[in-house]
């Protein structure tokens, strides 16, 4: 099984790049995860309180299930990750996303870089590297179609969360990646690339292995 990693700030164009890769290589031989999903479950708390939570922060995940489903799926087993709804700030108490152990598996979010441990996990490091201004205005749209926020609720979480984190946390991350992709899913060079190394491993005679103790 090969685990890639794909990092990046929000609206970089993580998950272009992770759907683009999977459509060269065909659904049935790809597990997409997205770590949104793991986000920790604050159910408990009111939705005022939820609303004053740092969801840009890296201890904003729960990196422990993420990790312990990583290691059932390289063993073969089927597992079952949590659906985060972001609108309420919890996760789904109905739904689940099923997860099964395949050839390849890409797993996508803001921190994916940025923990040591699920880095360890990964085969293949990807930084998606786009301009801010490109990623806030994407993420204006979503936020607003998508989640339901204001742009003022917008305005206030990037300047007070999301662009320190991104400072602190996620740009230092890239000095871990084995490949940088400028502009995301505008980057064919770049996704031709990464679907080269792909194919290379699911194409070989399970003789290719990449060292995934570098820049760990």
């Amino acid at each position: 099984m090969l685990i890639i990693g794909i990092a990046g700030g929000t609206g970089s164009g993580k998950t272009t790049v992770a759907r683009s890769v999977i459509d060269r290589q065909g659904s049935e031989k790809v597990t997409f995860i997205s770590q949104d999903n793991y986000y920790k479950d604050h159910s408990q708390l009111t939705m005022a309180e939820r609303e004053t939570i740092n969801y840009d922060h890296p201890f904003a995940f729960d990196n422990g299930l993420l990790i312990e489903n990583l290691k059932s799926l390289k063993a073969g087993e089927t597992v079952y990750a949590p659906v985060y709804d972001f609108t309420v700030h919890a996760r789904s108490t109905t739904d689940t996303v099923e997860l099964k152990p395949n050839n390849i598996v890409i797993i996508e979010g803001l921190h994916v870089l940025s923990d040591e441990n699920l880095r360890q996990m990964l085969d293949i490091k990807v930084f998606v590297d786009t301009d801010p201004d490109v990623r806030i205005l994407r993420r204006v749209l979503r936020d607003i179609e998508e989640r339901g926020r204001t742009i003022q609720s917008i305005h206030n979480q990037y300047l007070n969360s999301v662009k320190p984190m991104h400072e602190a946390f996620i740009e230092p991350s890239k000095k871990y990646a084995d490949l940088i992709i400028p502009e995301g899913g505008h980057n064919e060079v770049g996704i031709q690339l990464l679907s080269i190394l792909t194919e290379k491993y699911l194409t070989s005679d399970c003789d290719w292995v990449l060292d995934n103790n570098n820049n760990n």
